[in-house]
Formats: structure tokens, sequence, C-alpha cells
């Protein structure tokens, strides 16, 4: 578990992933409603170079972001769960960038074999901090959180 008392600590575990993610990478951001997923994903495609305006995919699902040093597939399956087997999202798990997958763990048996997912809780009594757990699934995944801590300042 790690802690993260303000935006800019969030900043830079937003920025460390997006120096270290590489293709075919996907991140699950669980969490409930307002612990900062989107906040997160916005800090991240910023960090790969990403100049558009990064919206929420909540009733599109999947937004594209090709512009930056890898592609970035930000996913909110919030409103499909488990149907999101049938949206043929396996293209973008093996693809040439990087998943970020909101509600990625109402997926199930849908989600790719192999990714990380990071856990955040808001803390009480602050619009700022937030306790992040990682939680590697498959090879893959435990490399990806291998290379985010060894280079996340002050946490890894």
């Amino acid at each position: 578990m790690y802690r993260i008392d303000s935006l800019a600590e969030t900043d830079q575990l937003a920025q460390t992933i997006g120096k270290v993610a590489r293709a075919g990478d996907s991140l699950v951001l669980t969490g409930d409603l307002g612990t900062g997923k989107t906040t997160l994903t916005k800090a991240i495609a910023k960090s790969l170079g990403i100049t558009q305006i990064i919206k929420s995919p909540t009733y599109t699902i999947i937004r594209e972001y090709t512009e930056g040093r890898l592609p970035l597939y930000h996913m909110d399956v919030y409103r499909v769960g488990k149907a999101g087997a049938d949206l043929g999202l396996d293209e973008y798990f093996e693809g040439d960038g990087l998943c970020v997958i909101e509600w990625g763990n109402l997926l199930g048996d849908a989600l790719p074999m192999d990714y990380l997912e990071l856990f955040l809780t808001r803390l009480k009594g602050s619009d700022e901090k937030r306790q992040i757990a990682f939680h590697a699934h498959g090879p893959k995944g435990a490399d990806f959180e291998k290379r985010i801590l060894e280079r996340w300042p002050d946490h890894g």
C-alpha cells in the first residue's frame, strides 16, 4: 500500500506510468466514484505526450488517443460489465498501446490474462489524499508494476 497526499504526487505516479509503459500493457483502475481514476488517466495521457483533451469514456466506452509516445486506449466499462466480452476488447489488450481500463474489475473473464490493477481509495477528510495498492495479474503485469515502482520517486 502506498499513500498519495496531493495532486502533485498523483501526477508523479502518472508520469512514472507514462514513462515506463510499453505497448501491450494493461492497467485496470479500481475504486469507488470520486477516487481519481479519470484524473490519473488524464495525467498518464499527458506524460505520454498526448495533448488532446481527455474525456471520460463513460458513454462511449472506449476513447483512442494516438498522438503520444504510445497510443492510449482509455476505457470505462462501468456500463457494460461482463458484456464487455462482446466488444472485441482483445484487439486493444493485445495492441500497440497502453490500455487504461476504469472499472475493469467488472469485466470478469473478459479482462486480459495479464494486467496490472491499481486499487484507489480516497482517504476521509481530504479531496487529494489517496491510498493506492498494486495487484499484478500474470508476469507481464508483475513486470509493469516493477517498472513503475523502480521509477516512482519516493515510493519505489
